[in-house]
């Protein structure tokens, strides 16, 4: 079953002599329950993969297919496509986005309510048990760490049980032992519940607790290998920049 897949994606911005080609006639199908790792050199395209891919964004061309039998983002109108993000699709960015003024309940639910729907005491409770903060719902984001913030992100984006997770540099705001038990999480939610999960990260380490590794250059995938160690990835990281 394909989670997701993007059939020639193409992005470009501006026009005429001056316009940028982000993303070139990229087609990728990402299978249900898999953790797949994006990564490239800086202006590569990670980033507007990542947003056409999670209907942040919309392709100059191509098509981006969610779920079976397929719902094309691309043909969606924006309130649609505004629920369908809420509903079928979760986030977890580098900077949080958590709001300051929720505490971490009210923060893991907020999808929820803004779909309309309530969670029970019990999903709430198993979902904070989940990430770890089951004594943590009644502080505010102020009150935790950096890693704990990230992990109520975590939560808020598993709440509405979504077909795929974007994880957007999760760790990059972190410091080694915090981004361990996110990547830890991740990893340990994919193997557990098979929720499908595409994270864009430049880091070798963070990559290497995912299935596979998609690697873009100048908007194309130049490869797609299966995750390896932290020095192996950063080996083809390395190959790559020479064989270009």
């Amino acid at each position: 079953m394909t989670a997701l897949r993007l059939e020639a994606v193409s992005k470009i911005y501006g026009s005429g002599p001056g316009a940028v080609r982000a993303l070139d006639e990229v087609s990728l199908e990402i299978g249900y329950g898999s953790f797949v790792a994006v990564m490239g050199p800086s202006g590569s395209g990670k980033s507007t993969f990542l947003h056409c891919a999670a209907g942040l964004d919309r392709p100059t061309s191509g098509s981006v297919m969610l779920g079976e039998p397929g719902t094309d983002l691309s043909r969606l109108s924006e309130t649609k496509l505004t629920v369908l993000r809420r509903e079928r699709i979760g986030f977890v960015f580098q900077a949080y986005n958590l709001l300051a003024s929720l505490d971490v309940r009210q923060n893991v639910t907020l999808p929820l309510r803004l779909a309309h729907r309530r969670a029970s005491k019990r999903q709430l409770s198993a979902m904070l048990a989940r990430v770890g903060l089951a004594d943590r719902g009644s502080q505010l984001p102020s009150q935790l760490s950096g890693g704990q913030q990230q992990r109520v992100a975590i939560a808020r984006a598993l709440i509405t049980e979504p077909e795929v997770v974007f994880a957007d540099e999760p760790t990059g705001a972190l410091d080694t032992a915090s981004a361990k038990e996110v990547l830890t999480l991740l990893r340990t939610t994919v193997d557990n519940t098979g929720q499908t999960t595409v994270m864009v990260t430049h880091d070798p380490i963070a990559a290497s607790y995912a299935d596979s590794v998609v690697i873009l250059a100048d908007g194309r995938i130049a490869e797609t290998t299966s995750a390896h160690s932290a020095d192996r990835i950063a080996e083809r990281m390395a190959h790559l920049g020479a064989w270009r």
